[in-house]
């Protein structure tokens, strides 16, 4: 696989900058940071307006933004803050909160790349798993996915400790020293196999779509370009909390002429109706003699993922067959590839977004480096040919 536009970047550490109010999220991911070999903290501000002018001092690689601020929110400084640096990676910090999914969506829709929950605000062992995601995040945005190794494991406190006390002892800190430079990632490109395509018209009955880290804004392109007269049912898997799937659903729904809804357990599957899977819960096809149904359940995750898209893949592929279609769309790791070779195995098609358009080709990669897509597209060439399966044609 090639690096994206990063390979001159994977030479050096990168440059994350935070803005945020609270004194105390600045704090943790600056000690973070600073165990970290491939990163070095390159700015702090306090407030929107203040991280666009350090923006265009700095020029950093990563920004994580708070949504809460005053002076300047970080919904007002995001366009802001894209246009001081072309091709900036805004990391959206957001509570998890019906406000703070909308907010959040719409973040998305401007131009954030991801987004990250905040940690439980009262105690600092919430911080554990935010750090985590944090750090992979942040790797996987800039193209270090398979360049780096895992975010090694966080310093434990000598005790638990409240957000306040930890903000006093972290002001209270002597200066640390720089961080070593970086060594040199190993890289080992591998070129995606495009699965030769099957002959002869096919009937779709199904489209199930998978998507992760960058999702939001590219089902939202991808559902719009399937246009008004689109009537196959779409059932898809977004890696997010519970919230953030319900406001998901809200906002397409209302950008789209299809009924678009969170999923419930037990619910038919009709034309010209788009589910997504609630977070926290798969979602699987149940088949029915009569009607086809979904089925959710709270089952262990899948692939670090609960929703995931392997189990949906792998149900469409029993109850549909070969009339089924696969999507995966931009996304951190590789879930949706054993998905999509049972969607294979029974001569289903899978289609991929490509490596240029996607904000991380990590899912769709995986399909691809596995020789299991049939297409690989920008979102507007997946519209287009799944429009053409619609019509029982073979698409270009």
């Amino acid at each position: 696989m090639s690096l994206n536009p990063h390979t001159a970047a994977s030479l050096r550490p990168l440059k994350i900058m935070i803005v945020d109010d609270s004194a105390v999220v600045r704090g943790l991911i600056s000690r973070w940071l600073e165990h970290e070999p491939d990163m070095v903290l390159a700015g702090l501000a306090i407030d929107g307006a203040k991280g666009v002018e350090k923006v265009k001092e700095i020029q950093p690689d990563v920004l994580i933004l708070d949504i809460e601020m005053p002076n300047m929110g970080g919904l007002e400084a995001l366009p802001k803050l894209l246009a001081a640096k072309p091709g900036l990676k805004v990391l959206m910090a957001s509570t998890l909160t019906t406000r703070g999914a909308n907010v959040t969506l719409r973040a998305l829709e401007l131009g954030a790349a991801d987004y990250i929950p905040k940690p439980d605000s009262t105690r600092i062992g919430g911080a554990d798993g935010f750090r985590t995601e944090l750090l992979t995040k942040i790797r996987a945005l800039c193209g270090r996915t398979r360049s780096w190794p895992a975010p090694a494991p966080a310093p434990a406190p000598e005790k638990p400790a409240t957000l306040e006390r930890s903000s006093a002892l972290i002001s209270s800190q002597a200066p640390r020293p720089a961080p070593l430079a970086a060594p040199k990632p190993v890289i080992t490109p591998v070129a995606p196999i495009v699965r030769p395509r099957s002959t002869g018209p096919k009937r779709i009955d199904c489209l199930v779509v998978g998507a992760s880290t960058g999702g939001p804004p590219a089902l939202r392109a991808f559902l719009l370009g399937l246009g008004p007269d689109w009537k196959i049912p779409v059932l898809i898997v977004q890696h997010m909390p519970a919230t953030f799937t319900a406001i998901l659903a809200e906002h397409l729904d209302k950008a789209l002429p299809q009924k678009v809804q969170e999923a419930k357990d037990g619910m038919l599957i009709e034309s010209r109706n788009i589910y997504i899977a609630p977070g926290d819960w798969h979602m699987t096809i149940k088949n029915d003699p009569i009607v086809k149904q979904i089925k959710l359940d709270q089952g262990p995750q899948v692939n670090w993922c609960r929703p995931a898209v392997d189990p949906l893949f792998k149900t469409a592929a029993d109850v549909y067959g070969n009339h089924a279609l696969g999507v995966v769309l931009t996304g951190m790791g590789h879930d949706g590839r054993d998905g999509a070779k049972a969607l294979v195995d029974v001569n289903g098609s899978v289609m991929v977004q490509d490596e240029a358009t996607s904000v991380v080709w990590g899912m769709p990669g995986a399909v691809a480096e596995a020789g299991l897509a049939e297409i690989i597209k920008p979102i507007e060439g997946l519209s287009a040919a799944c429009k053409a399966f619609a019509r029982g044609e073979r698409p270009n």
